[in-house]
């Protein structure tokens, strides 16, 4: 099955599907995207939360066996399952395209929803502190206005 076929199924229009370059064109746009949101001073960082199969399976059967999940299934899921390999495909082939060094991918192991916070976790926390962040620089005239709110509180006034 190729790209295309998976799109198929997707109620993607038509006309889209005739592009010959649609995938190249849909990777260059991310790109050019990135690329501007990067120049306004927007951090990028973009996860792909892998599941495994056993692990979906798993989580589809406590969808049918827990009547507090029952919500969450859909027959639909389980015919998709038949074209893991092809999703699988498109999306490494996604992912090689659009990463960049100012929208890095990072693949992340998802089967344990609490290492998969971590992981996320210490990504943005490593991109923020990248930033080199500090507070606001103050005016002389801020300056004086602390000094003097800092001189009547010291008296016990109210301000």
């Amino acid at each position: 099955m190729s790209h295309r076929e998976l799109l198929d199924r997707q109620k993607v229009p038509r006309a889209l599907l005739e592009t010959k370059s649609l995938w190249k064109d849909r990777c260059k746009d991310i790109g050019n995207f990135e690329s501007y949101l990067s120049r306004n001073g927007t951090l990028i960082r973009k996860f792909f939360l892998h599941v495994s199969r056993k692990e979906q399976e798993r989580r589809f059967r406590e969808r049918l066996e827990r009547p507090e999940k029952n919500w969450k299934f859909s027959s639909a899921d389980l015919k998709e399952r038949e074209y893991w390999k092809q999703y699988h495909e498109a999306y490494e082939d996604m992912i090689r395209r659009t990463a960049t060094p100012l929208g890095p991918w990072y693949v992340v192991p998802a089967d344990h929803k609490w290492f998969t916070r971590v992981v996320v976790a210490a990504a943005i926390v490593d991109g923020l502190a990248g930033l080199d962040l500090e507070y606001p620089k103050i005016s002389k005239a801020q300056s004086k206005a602390i000094a003097r709110a800092t001189r009547l509180l010291g008296r016990g006034r109210e301000i």
